[in-house]
């Protein structure tokens, strides 16, 4: 049994060819393109991808989008960004899953390793983070425009192979302008979250569920004050970014200016509502 591949682009011509050259093993690779201008489409036609045009309008309608309305000749789907590459290790042991006939799952998680300014980044509290990434598309939805969070029907497993994650491939330029827009949804989020619920105190606790725990401390860190001063002394000093080198400093700091960003832009939306209510 093979798995089809799902990789979303847009202007990524320094990154497609690696990431298909990765899963040229599935005999169903689907190139989701957002309008992508530069050579992406051009390199993706010659792993033999299927180009699928679509405009995109926020990350869990784009991707929900996809499971609802593109023909996938495998019924089970991995989903890739196009800056990721698929280790023979993962490649591998997902094969063993999707062949397993009484795993009783829907969906897997499986870890990655970052990798910035040519070193995985190890510490920083990035690793390790459980992603569902391989799944049958008819028991799995996204929720948020921004970092979607899956929605499994079914039971899900792990995966002990990694996949790599190159996110700064395309330069710094493009990274601050990727998450100048990610900054504007995660604030969106924020302002709604802090409006309408409480603090899941109980995710809070749960060390034994880490994806609850994760999106209770995202809901958390959204009422704290110096929210940006806080992350860093936690990545750098708590969970140890400053065994990563000169790589793990300038990426905590990378990660804190974005929380500040998000912080700016919740004040704004906030200024903005009470002017439209006055």
């Amino acid at each position: 049994m093979s798995i089809s591949i799902l990789v979303l682009t847009l202007n990524e011509e320094q990154n497609i060819a690696a990431c298909l050259e990765s899963v040229a093993w599935s005999d169903d690779i689907i190139v989701l393109d957002s309008g992508s201008t530069d050579k992406t489409v051009e390199i993706a036609e010659t792993y033999g991808a299927r180009i699928v045009h679509r405009r995109l309008d926020d990350w869990s309608t784009h991707q929900n989008w996809a499971l609802e309305n593109i023909e996938y000749k495998n019924p089970w789907v991995y989903y890739s960004d196009a800056d990721e590459v698929v280790t023979p290790e993962l490649r591998d042991e997902m094969l063993r899953a999707v062949a397993d006939p009484e795993s009783g799952c829907a969906a897997y998680r499986m870890r990655y390793k970052n990798y910035f300014m040519g070193r995985w980044i190890r510490h920083c509290g990035i690793y390790p983070t459980w992603i569902m990434r391989l799944f049958r598309p008819e028991k799995v939805r996204w929720e948020r425009k921004v970092n979607p969070v899956a929605v499994i029907d079914g039971n899900e497993g792990r995966l002990q192979g990694h996949f790599e994650h190159y996110s700064f491939n395309k330069g710094f330029n493009a990274w601050f302008e990727k998450h100048n827009s990610y900054s504007w949804n995660e604030a969106l989020e924020a302002v709604k979250h802090t409006g309408e619920e409480s603090v899941d105190w109980g995710g809070v606790l749960s060390v034994n569920n880490p994806v609850r725990l994760r999106r209770a401390l995202k809901e958390l860190s959204f009422r704290l004050p110096l929210r940006a001063v806080i992350r860093f002394v936690y990545m750098y000093f708590v969970r140890l970014g400053i065994l990563d080198g000169m790589p793990g400093l300038t990426y905590c700091i990378l990660l804190s200016i974005y929380e500040y960003m998000i912080v700016l832009k919740m004040k704004e939306i906030k200024r903005r509502e009470k002017n439209l209510s006055l």
